[in-house]
C-alpha cells in the first residue's frame, strides 16, 4: 500500500494510534518531555518502540526533538495543533431536514437503476 502524501492525512493518522495518541497527551500536560521519560503513557512498550512512535509523530509534523546532550525532548509543534483544530472544525452536524425537503436525490424518491451485464455472443 501506498503511502499517502497528504500532510493532513498524515497528521490524523499519527495521532490515531493509542501509543502515539498517548504520548501527544503527556506532552500536552508535561510539556516537553526526554525520550527516555515517556513511561507513563507507554508502559509496556520498549524504548525502540517508543523510539518508533516518536518518529511517526515527527514525520507527520506533530512533534520536534531538541538535543540536549545525549538525550533528545520532545514538544508538541505549536502549527501542528493548529491545523488539528482547523481540521475538526470542519465536521458539523448537519441540520436534520424532512424528507419533503430532500429532493429527487432522495433514496426515497429516486428509482434505482439497474445495471445488466452485457453478453457477448461467442
Amino acid at each position: 500500500m501506498a503511502r499517502p502524501n497528504d500532510p493532513d492525512l498524515l497528521l490524523l493518522q499519527a495521532a490515531a494510534d493509542p501509543a502515539r495518541l498517548g504520548i501527544l497527551r503527556q506532552l500536552s500536560a508535561d510539556g516537553p518531555t526526554c525520550a527516555c521519560d515517556f513511561s507513563d503513557c507507554c508502559s509496556g512498550l520498549s524504548q525502540s518502540t517508543v523510539s518508533h512512535h516518536l518518529r511517526v509523530l515527527r514525520e507527520a509534523g506533530w512533534i520536534e526533538g531538541e538535543r540536549r546532550g545525549t538525550w533528545i525532548w520532545y514538544s508538541i509543534r505549536p502549527e501542528a495543533v493548529e491545523r488539528f483544530t482547523l481540521l475538526a472544525g470542519f465536521l458539523r452536524v448537519a441540520a436534520a431536514r424532512p424528507a419533503a425537503q430532500l429532493g429527487p436525490a432522495s433514496a426515497e424518491t429516486r428509482p434505482l437503476t439497474v445495471v445488466q451485464p452485457a453478453w457477448r455472443q461467442w
